[in-house]
């Protein structure tokens, strides 16, 4: 007999859990010797659904903001292979928003898969000026991160 899913297991995530949804076109270059995406490129697209996510969401070149989000941690839970030249859709949503961190789910979808391919965590701390001082989320980033948590 097998043990019940625990309630909130990101394995039973859907595309549909993901509030916001980001295409990412695979490069020729994103595939190892293997015939599949290298595990480190599915941290690439992490980090590029992210950022490209608060860029178009808020209006603002984030870099510009006098705090911005270093990554304090990631990982990545491998399901299923992604390949090329399949774009891969990845969804985004925010599982805690602190004071000064945010916590993102990220679920890498390719085709018409309904289940994602892999399951990331990526974490930003905000901070400020050369000393990277720990500081408050920006309430431009606050906002539009508001409506992807749950």
């Amino acid at each position: 007999m097998s043990e019940p899913a625990e309630v909130d297991d990101p394995s039973t995530r859907r595309r549909d859990d993901y509030p916001a949804l980001r295409r990412i076109t695979t490069r020729w270059e994103d595939e190892d010797v293997y015939g599949h995406v290298n595990n480190v490129v599915y941290y690439s697209y992490f980090d590029t659904a992210v950022n490209a996510f608060l860029i178009e969401a808020t209006g603002t070149d984030t870099r510009r903001l006098p705090a911005y989000g270093v990554v304090a941690e990631t990982s990545c839970r491998f399901l299923r292979e992604l390949r090329f030249p399949a774009d891969v859709e990845a969804g985004l949503r925010v599982t805690r928003l602190g004071s000064s961190s945010v916590v993102y789910e990220i679920a890498l979808f390719q085709g018409d898969a309904e289940s994602p391919a892999a399951l990331g965590r990526f974490v930003h701390v905000y901070v400020t000026g050369e000393q990277r001082s720990v500081t408050p989320v920006p309430d431009v980033i606050r906002a539009v991160l508001e409506p992807l948590t749950g």
